[in-house]
């Protein structure tokens, strides 16, 4: 997998929004936090753009992202939020210029479009809170980024609690991201390879018979079976049926979000860890997708980058 060019105080980064509108306010926080830094934050034209729930048409988000792969000048390129939106514009972007003098793409949820597509060309790319949630991130969190950005080492640890864990350890390229996204991406030129890689999978507010169909799925795609390891990160605010949904009755599913994804890698022997602490919340570290790691599951978790 080819790296991306660490950054240097005075580097462009650029921020653009692929998906779901986003006000200049809201990415404010952002702005502020590249100065810091020592960077030059970009604003693309998609930013403040509105076109129902998107942030302007997809022609002007294909122009405002493509501009900024083609710039010279910009050294990264932080999506502002997620949504919807990303898969809608990433088969009409033109990635000549970028594997010629590639950047770093960032986000996650959505972003994960990117991440899938870029890895199947070769390209790691970053896994990490973006303008919209930025403020809202834990100092390890917003330190990841830095370090992830400026090409420092840094490592992720945290206690392993969850009984579902599966010790081990495990070494390979790290890949995945929204499990919705990766679901959604089987069949396509950009679904994701796994072989003999480590998982991570992180989601938000599904019902939790989507869960299982997702899961299934990646199953029956044969993702799952031959993977070195697999990171659960953010299962978050799942829903059930719990009020009447195509029923007369309520229906609930029955299995947590988490007990899903375990009855469904039970007759595998890789090991996995729950509750790492990236996706759709407030600890969302940075996770260099693409990059070849290792995996250690035990009473501690870790991942070193």
């Amino acid at each position: 997998m080819n790296s991306i060019p660490k950054l240097q105080k005075g580097d462009q980064v650029a921020i653009v929004a692929t998906a779901r509108k986003i006000s200049r306010e809201e990415i404010q926080p952002a702005h502020d936090l590249l100065k810091s830094w020592g960077l030059i934050p970009v604003l693309g034209k998609t930013i403040g753009a509105v076109e129902n729930q998107f942030a302007g048409s997809d022609a002007l988000r294909i122009s405002d992202v493509q501009m900024m792969l083609d710039n010279p000048d910009i050294k990264a390129i932080w999506c502002a939020r997620g949504g919807y939106g990303t898969v809608r514009i990433i088969d009409q972007l033109n990635f000549t210029t970028f594997k010629k003098h590639p950047k770093w793409i960032v986000g996650y949820s959505d972003v994960t479009g990117f991440h899938s597509y870029l890895h199947k060309m070769g390209f790691e790319t970053l896994h990490a809170p973006m303008p919209v949630d930025i403020a809202k991130q834990s100092e390890e969190a917003v330190s990841c980024l830095r370090k992830a950005l400026f090409g420092e080492k840094y490592k992720i640890c945290y206690n392993t609690k969850d009984p579902r864990t599966r010790q081990g350890v495990a070494e390979g390229q790290l890949v995945g991201g929204n499990l919705s996204m990766l679901y959604s991406l089987c069949g396509s030129a950009s679904a994701l390879d796994t072989r003999g890689k480590i998982l991570f999978l992180e989601d938000l507010d599904e019902y939790l018979y989507h869960i299982d169909r997702m899961m299934q799925n990646l199953k029956r795609n044969n993702m799952l079976e031959n993977i070195a390891g697999l990171v659960v990160g953010g299962i978050d605010a799942m829903r059930d049926n719990t009020k009447a949904f195509g029923f007369k009755t309520d229906n609930p599913f029955g299995k947590t979000a988490k007990e899903i994804i375990a009855e469904t890698v039970s007759e595998y022997d890789f090991p996995v860890c729950y509750d790492f602490p990236s996706g759709h919340h407030s600890d969302n570290r940075a996770l260099i997708l693409g990059r070849n790691i290792t995996l250690e599951v035990g009473v501690k978790t870790s991942l070193k980058f």
